[in-house]
């Protein structure tokens, strides 16, 4: 219950949820972001006809990926629970959300990247091979930055679904947005709460996916 007040949000309680949230986003997104990197660029690169083909590296770290894809995120922050704990202490708040954060967008962004990748013109592989360029150097100076605009984009989808993930860590004790909209909105009826979640939901999906694409179109018109 509300106790006659028209909210028990405070512009305190809002802004520590507000910065929760923009953790769980900001540090699983680094690391994610640096896993899925390495993540897709083994499967482009190890796939049959790719730089360097290893059909055992492809099909085991496509297994892989596939499987922690299969999960739901509530479902894979419960099962991964006993690891967290033994990596930050705690199966509770923001540091206990942002392992299987990581956990759950890493391969998601590894897939995107490897589909980037592979959006990558055969012949510049084919110019780049008859230049006499390793296949480091194929990837390093050729595949990424032919494939520098869909990666932003990749990367901007993957932020608004971890966006969404985090709002679910906040009902399982992560604190955030979610954990405002469940304690305030739902357990205590506070409808002000739930319009203020939404919003703010809203605004942050929005104002990733117009920067993303901003930052994509440039770089797609050089």
């Amino acid at each position: 219950m509300n106790d006659g007040k028209w909210t028990l949000i405070t512009p305190e309680i809002f802004f520590k949820a507000l910065g929760e949230t923009l953790q769980m986003l900001g540090v699983s997104l680094v690391l994610g972001s640096l896993l899925g990197i390495v993540i897709g660029a083994v499967l482009a690169l190890t796939r049959p006809g790719g730089v360097l083909p290893n059909r055992a590296v492809s099909i085991v770290l496509g297994t892989l990926v596939n499987l922690v894809r299969s999960l739901p995120f509530i479902i894979l922050l419960v099962a991964i629970l006993p690891f967290t704990r033994v990596l930050v202490g705690t199966s509770i708040g923001v540091w206990a959300a942002i392992v299987p954060l990581t956990v759950m967008i890493a391969p998601y962004i590894g897939r995107l990247v490897e589909n980037s990748l592979l959006e990558v013109p055969q012949g510049v592989i084919e110019a780049a091979r008859s230049m006499g360029a390793s296949p480091m150097q194929i990837f390093w100076r050729f595949l990424l930055p032919e494939a520098r605009a869909s990666l932003i984009l990749a990367v901007t989808i993957a932020t608004v679904g971890l966006v969404d993930a985090t709002a679910m860590a906040g009902t399982v004790g992560a604190g955030g947005i979610g954990d405002l909209a469940l304690s305030y909105g739902y357990q205590r009826y506070d409808g002000f709460a739930m319009v203020i979640t939404c919003v703010t939901l809203i605004i942050l999906v929005q104002g990733v996916q117009m920067l993303g694409t901003s930052i994509a179109r440039r770089y797609r018109r050089r």
